[in-house]
């Protein structure tokens, strides 16, 4: 079974799709990239049989397409400022910003990523968007971002809780989580309508979406679909 993924999947969907093939002999074979890009890449005939983006509004655009089924919500996601521990940005906190000593921030497409697109609400709610979008170093997913910020040609990135959270970002970075002044970041799938495993999008997604993998999700650095003060 194929899997298009929200490239904040990265360090996440393997261990899942690990644990799945364990338990049921389903192979699941992930393909990582913008959530904007892999839409149109469904668009054009990618051959996959279900796709999990980091928004909603891009699995919706293919269910009016008539080129997939079933949204589903499964998962909501969080933007941090990550920076190497060696990194002039440090120490993290909203005025970091605004540092003399921040020179290139990585922040993802806004047009292409959602994470990218929170960042840019989160900057423009915090006042600081136009102070701060000099410094801009653009990667096309919140992947490249991040890689951008680890590598070092950025001095910190606005990037996912998800690889903030993961090897190597956690064992040479810290981060701070940003403020929630951003539209909430639901992560949604749909099952693709040429898929021709359907049988087997199905059963993954429901595994996904079951009680006792949404628990594990918060150590991946994702909040549950359904969170405590959601409508039952």
């Amino acid at each position: 079974m194929h899997i298009a993924a929200a490239s904040d999947l990265q360090p996440v969907l393997p261990f899942l799709a690990a644990e799945y093939e364990h338990r049921t002999g389903v192979r699941v074979v992930p393909s990582f990239g913008s959530s904007a890009t892999l839409t149109q890449m469904i668009v054009n005939g990618l051959p996959t049989d279900l796709f999990l983006s980091a928004d909603t509004d891009h699995p919706q655009q293919l269910v009016k397409a008539g080129l997939a089924t079933d949204l589903v919500p499964y998962a909501h996601g969080s933007l941090v400022l990550w920076a190497r521990n060696d990194s002039p940005a440090q120490p993290l906190s909203k005025t970091t910003f605004t540092s003399d000593k921040l020179q290139k921030l990585a922040v993802a497409n806004d047009l292409h990523a959602p994470y990218g697109l929170a960042a840019t609400q989160a900057l423009k709610a915090l006042g600081l968007y136009d102070k701060v979008k000099p410094k801009f170093v653009v990667g096309e997913n919140i992947s490249q971002t991040a890689q951008f910020a680890l590598t070092g040609n950025a001095q910190a990135g606005l990037i996912s809780l998800t690889i903030a959270s993961s090897r190597p970002y956690k064992d040479v970075g810290t981060f701070w989580v940003v403020p929630k002044v951003y539209a909430d970041i639901q992560q949604s799938a749909v099952i693709i309508s040429a898929s021709q495993n359907r049988g087997a999008a199905i059963a993954f997604l429901t595994w996904l979406t079951s009680q006792p993998v949404q628990k594990l999700l918060p150590q991946y650095g994702l909040e549950p679909a359904r969170r405590a003060n959601d409508a039952p």
